[in-house]
């Protein structure tokens, strides 16, 4: 039994699979499923677990070399979506486009990882980085 990391085995597993340039999504609760795409359900009640604690604890175990957001998180939900920048690494670049596009990239996601988060637009994809 693990005693401390991610638990979750799926996510775990998703996460020690990702190789670089690989994208994972992580999603409010609302965010739809492309076919084809692998699901990982950590919402149980609203809010819980919340998108930002999850992206934090994601943020430990990956590299990451690239964000994307919603256009409308900057309309909708700054002061999240600011808290969320603060989260990723200073370095990296940030991207915006459309909800629409976002959901239309999110097709080639190697994973798509629901929050419990009811806020809207609380959707990152993230672009994975190589460790050396």
């Amino acid at each position: 039994m693990l005693k401390k990391g991610i638990l979750h085995p799926q996510l775990a597993r998703v996460l020690a699979e990702i190789r670089h340039m690989d994208t994972i999504v992580i999603g409010d609760a609302g965010l739809p499923i492309p076919k084809g795409v692998e699901r990982i359900d950590l919402g149980w009640k609203e809010g819980n677990p919340g998108y930002l604690d999850v992206l934090e604890e994601i943020l430990k175990y990956i590299i990451v070399e690239k964000a994307t957001f919603a256009l409308e998180a900057k309309n909708f939900s700054l002061d999240f979506h600011n808290k969320s920048l603060e989260l990723l690494p200073k370095e990296i670049p940030v991207d915006y486009i459309n909800h629409v596009e976002l959901k239309e990239q999110s097709k080639m996601a190697k994973a798509i990882i629901l929050t419990g988060e009811f806020t809207p637009y609380t959707n990152v994809i993230l672009v994975a980085g190589c460790a050396y």
